[in-house]
């Protein structure tokens, strides 16, 4: 049978070392506004390739937020890879044409489909999954350095 304090350590673990998941999902909730804000910004400071690809890396980032708010006790890795398989998937959805015919009609769904398939598209996907893996791995040894989600 495993100790109390193991079981803490665990959950510490898999939800970024703060102990519960209500805080992970609210640090998510959180990190969803400014994400979207550091991708309008980055649109009105930058253009070309880097505001293009920089959306895609916080397009995935922000799909990880909304994960991690939606299933808060995921591992860090887990939420990384539903968040690049969800951002590939739209992206290969792009295919069909079905996104743009939608994008057409609506701001909204250009927004979130897009409407043109793009290759290069997948690699900055991956970008920002890796990105926000290592920030999310980060928290999480940092919480288990400081000791917290341990009582």
């Amino acid at each position: 049978m495993e100790s109390p304090l193991h079981d803490r350590t665990a959950v510490a673990t898999r939800t970024g070392g703060d102990g519960g998941p209500a805080r992970t999902r609210r640090a998510a909730a959180v990190a969803v506004p400014l994400i979207v804000g550091a991708g309008l910004g980055l649109r009105t400071v930058a253009a070309g390739d880097v505001a293009k690809y920089g959306g895609d890396a916080l397009y995935t980032l922000l799909i990880l937020a909304l994960v991690l708010v939606a299933a808060p006790r995921l591992t860090p890795p887990r939420a990384a890879a539903i968040a690049l398989a969800v951002s590939w998937g739209v992206e290969f959805l792009q295919l069909t044409g079905l996104p743009a015919e939608l994008s057409r009609h609506s701001t909204a769904a250009r927004l979130v489909l897009g409407s043109t398939f793009n290759a290069p598209d997948l690699f900055w996907y991956a970008v920002g999954a890796t990105a926000g893996r290592l920030v999310l791995g980060g928290r999480a040894a940092a919480g288990r350095r400081s000791g917290r989600g341990r009582r």
